[in-house]
């Protein structure tokens, strides 16, 4: 089967790798589409030490199903369906509890440590076990499942916000996941809703998709804004979707006493903290990692246009330009967003 195969940090090859058969409990899904992560990126030039060459990257997919294995039974062949990028056991604690994406032997497609390696869907089939599976309506097309994953991982940041009628939220960053959240604590309650960013472009898009405030602001500015804007108490809640010391600092700054800030960038491994101010005013500091079971919400809301995808896409390509595309989003050139893998087309 034709794959897009990072054989070595910073080259992308299209390869022919073995087709892969279904075990017991497994389906093979022939992908349709597949979206190039932020995290596929940093893969690409070993920054993450999460994609170790050889990988077939790519975990933001869908298609149809092409094979069963044994003992899967409530799907047919030529099923429209997504699938979680978390591969959780489902028998764990944690996966008792619901909270699949802290499941103590997760592992996640696309991904290759020194514990696991597990082929992603940067190629045209991929095998996943039935319990991650969901099926799509029809009225969602391939490319904009693909946003499906990240759609989750909004909503589930937006989850532990605390939600209440009237309360106001600021979100940092304004990119793909900046943007979903946006839309996604729209959907879940939150009645203002500000986006900060230092991109215009970013801003602008934020603003077409509901932002009650664009602020292009950051630091010390920022935080005296949202005071002014609040009369000097702050907002309910924050989330922080970009995951450096300023922006974390500024987010608790930006927050009421007693208010939440879901910290979901991580593009620095460690940060330091205003410990003093998180706890003399009893904010909530939480991470949210991943999603947890939110990828039906995500369906209905994708499907019913509360939650827009289209607007994120910036393109739609055959896998054989994977390369190419990989290293513009590798380059940071302005004004892309989302770029959809097609590897193949579902039959």
């Amino acid at each position: 089967m034709k794959s897009l195969l990072l054989s070595a940090y910073k080259h992308l090859e299209i390869t022919d790798l073995p087709q892969p058969s279904p075990a017991a409990g497994e389906v093979l899904v022939r992908v349709a589409a597949c979206g190039i992560c932020g995290s596929d990126v940093h893969g690409y030039d070993g920054s993450s030490g999460r994609r170790i060459p050889p990988i077939v990257m790519g975990h933001e997919a869908a298609g149809t199903i092409a094979a069963l294995g044994v003992g899967v039974d409530d799907y047919a062949l030529g099923d429209r369906v997504t699938f979680d990028s978390t591969i959780y056991c489902g028998h764990c604690p944690f996966c008792l509890q619901g909270l699949n994406n802290l499941c103590d032997n997760r592992q996640v497609l696309g991904v290759s440590t020194e514990e696991y390696r597990r082929a992603g869907a940067f190629a045209e089939y991929v095998l996943v076990p039935e319990r991650i599976l969901y099926r799509l309506p029809d009225s969602l097309s391939f490319a904009e499942a693909a946003m499906l994953e990240a759609a989750a991982v909004a909503l589930h940041a937006a989850s532990l916000s605390h939600t209440q009628p009237q309360h106001t939220a600021l979100v940092f960053g304004a990119g793909m996941i900046g943007v979903l959240t946006l839309q996604a604590l729209r959907a879940e309650g939150f009645s203002t809703i500000f986006v900060a960013d230092v991109d215009p472009s970013r801003l602008k898009l934020a603003q077409e998709l509901g932002a009650d405030a664009t602020l292009p602001l950051s630091g010390d500015d920022l935080v005296a804004e949202i005071l002014r804007r609040t009369d000097g108490v702050g907002v309910d809640a924050v989330i922080e979707a970009v995951g450096r010391d300023i922006t974390i600092r500024a987010a608790i700054s930006s927050v009421r006493k007693g208010g939440t800030v879901t910290l979901v960038g991580n593009i620095t491994p460690q940060v330091t903290l205003p410990l003093q101010q998180v706890v003399s005013r009893q904010i909530r500091l939480q991470g949210s990692a991943a999603s947890a079971g939110e990828y039906l919400r995500a369906i209905e809301l994708l499907s019913s246009g509360a939650i827009r995808v289209k607007p994120l896409i910036t393109a739609v390509a055959p896998l054989e330009e994977g390369p190419k595309w990989f290293e513009r989003l590798y380059k940071g050139e302005p004004n892309l967003m989302k770029v959809v893998l097609t590897p193949a087309d579902p039959l």
